[in-house]
């Protein structure tokens, strides 16, 4: 066998790497501030040391039993004092491929992630649902992490997460956290959800939106007066919105957008940029619910215009991505060709830097950094 599971493991955590990934017949692979590169020390995996990883970590016989039923599944597996890890186990070619998330044992605050101030008054919130959006491994159970861990520290409160799996471990402080695992402590997010306001919650997490129901259900607990946190793999806040109406039928669309319009407190969707420190750093948009924004969620014709909203609405705390990269770029912490290869428009992003008096960035400052992604042509602004 040529897997040495803790020490790739140890490895990992010392880089500052997110991901190991083990497949049969190559190095193990760790993701280092978005960068796969190779675990020192170790051969091409055997068909033995990938299925003898899962026997060794995957304990619980109901994931066992899934896993032997549907050929993958998700997991959480802990090294004392090192970290804890969200896996996935999977098939590939009638072999079995790992991949493994570090989950850091010490929940880092919105001021230590250098999250916008914003962040923290959502999480303060007495009602409504809060959603974190964006691709995989953008940082959202970090984010999300850390809004439950500033109510923990500011509120006496009944939180109830639903994960799959637990990641972050929340220890009670001022508030009162239970935390429940699907497959191991409810069989599913739609039964668990279900029985959630019969358990006296003041706060609620639910993993992911997954389903029309698990939607449906979150929606109904932030109309009863609960606060609701959810991730959505979305990209921008529009999309999450159209996301969340395409759950249902087209008879409900209206129904779903009168709701999203009456409970939605605000959307934070991020992206990792890398930072001039060599690691990366979250770059958010960030949507607070405004008589605009509600009068656009429930026109489908305007929900599309959404983005000229949250470009003019600091007074909110409201910010595009482009504006959290110009931030970023003000303070030194991102190089201009990151911020372009990042922005949702680099065209547009090279006119607001340019804009900048603080800056005094030049034009020909701008032509040096070349962006990677094609540019949209932005509609005519909202006049107040």
């Amino acid at each position: 066998m040529s897997l040495d599971l803790h020490a790739a493991l140890r490895h990992l955590i010392a880089v500052e790497g997110s991901d190991l990934h083990l497949k049969v017949g190559s190095v193990p692979l760790a993701r280092v501030h978005g960068e796969l590169l190779p675990v020192p020390g170790m051969g091409a995996l055997e068909s033995a040391d990938t299925a003898g990883a899962v026997a060794m970590m995957l304990l619980d016989p109901h994931k066992q039993r899934e896993f032997e039923e549907e050929f993958e599944v998700d997991f959480s597996f802990s090294v004392p004092e090192l970290a804890r890890f969200r896996c996935n186990a999977f098939h590939q070619r009638g072999e079995v491929s790992i991949v493994m998330r570090a989950i850091p044992i010490t929940i880092r605050t919105i001021e230590e992630l250098e999250l916008p101030s914003v962040v923290g008054q959502l999480a303060e919130e007495e009602r409504g649902i809060i959603l974190l959006t964006g691709t995989t491994g953008s940082g959202k159970s970090t984010t999300l992490a850390a809004m439950i861990d500033h109510i923990n520290r500011t509120r006496a409160r009944h939180i109830v997460t639903i994960e799959d799996p637990i990641e972050f471990l929340h220890t009670d402080r001022l508030a009162l956290i239970n935390q429940r695992e699907v497959g191991q402590d409810t069989a599913s997010f739609k039964r668990a959800l279900r029985r959630v306001l019969r358990q006296d919650p003041d706060v609620i997490l639910v993993g992911e939106m997954r389903d029309e129901e698990t939607v449906q259900t979150a929606l109904a607990a932030a109309e009863t007066g609960h606060l609701v946190f959810s991730t959505v793999h979305t990209i921008d806040a529009a999309e999450t919105v159209n996301r969340l109406i395409d759950f249902f039928p087209p008879h409900m669309h209206q129904q779903v957008r009168a709701m999203l319009g009456g409970t939605l407190k605000g959307i934070i969707s991020q992206r990792l940029v890398p930072d001039t420190a060599g690691g990366r750093i979250a770059a958010c948009e960030v949507l607070r619910m405004t008589g605009r924004v509600r009068d656009m969620i429930v026109d489908p014709t305007q929900t599309g215009r959404l983005p000229e909203v949250i470009a003019e609405g600091e007074y909110y705390g409201m910010q595009s991505f482009d504006q959290a990269l110009l931030g970023h770029l003000r303070r030194g912490r991102v190089t201009m060709e990151a911020a372009i290869a990042s922005a949702a428009n680099p065209h547009d992003f090279k006119l607001l830097v340019a804009a900048d008096g603080k800056r005094g960035t030049t034009m020909e400052d701008l032509a040096d950094a070349e962006g990677r992604r094609g540019t949209e042509e932005e509609p005519e602004p909202i006049r107040p």
